[in-house]
């Protein structure tokens, strides 16, 4: 399928991540330790063959959105980008011999749970890893950052898998 045509779902999927991100999950309160990131997702799930430039215009334009929201001076932007510049390594690290098939994405209905998990998992890790340590800036806080970071990405990994249950049941989303 080509990219233009799955535009209006990528669109839709942008929309809901960042409201259901500025809404709901900016606003749950977990002792100020866990922040779940599900806004991510829509980096992580974009087609094999988007463009490295336009990955990375992306990733910026949606960290920017959240770090307007939030009021944290480029901090989200910074993440995704820097997500979005190691997602090419990260794909080629898991590719199947033959690469990817033409017409697939990075979801598990493509290739299979375990690949994915394995794929969103180190694109989460990365993105919190980054966000939280550029956040902290303070080599004394390392293992409380380092606390913060693992906790609050297996918590964004599991809203990640309930979202992804939920988008399987909806063909249009994700």
């Amino acid at each position: 399928m080509k990219m233009i045509n799955l535009l209006p779902r990528y669109l839709f999927n942008f929309v809901i991540l960042i409201l259901l991100q500025v809404l709901l999950l900016n606003n749950l309160q977990f002792s100020g330790y866990v922040n779940p990131y599900l806004y991510i997702l829509f980096i992580i799930t974009l087609p094999f063959s988007t463009p490295k430039w336009l990955l990375l215009v992306l990733g910026f334009i949606t960290g920017l959105i959240i770090d307007i929201f939030m009021n944290t001076l480029g901090l989200h932007a910074s993440a995704t980008v820097f997500m979005a510049f190691l997602r090419p390594f990260i794909l080629s690290s898991f590719s199947p011999r033959d690469g990817y098939e033409v017409g697939t994405r990075p979801v598990p209905s493509d290739y299979g749970f375990g690949w994915f998990f394995k794929y969103m998992g180190i694109m989460v890790a990365t993105h919190h890893l980054f966000y939280f340590f550029v956040e902290a800036f303070d080599k004394e806080l390392f293992m409380a950052t380092l606390s913060k970071s693992i906790v609050s990405t297996l918590v964004t990994v599991l809203f990640v898998l309930i979202a992804m249950l939920f988008a399987k049941r909806d063909s249009n989303t994700l």
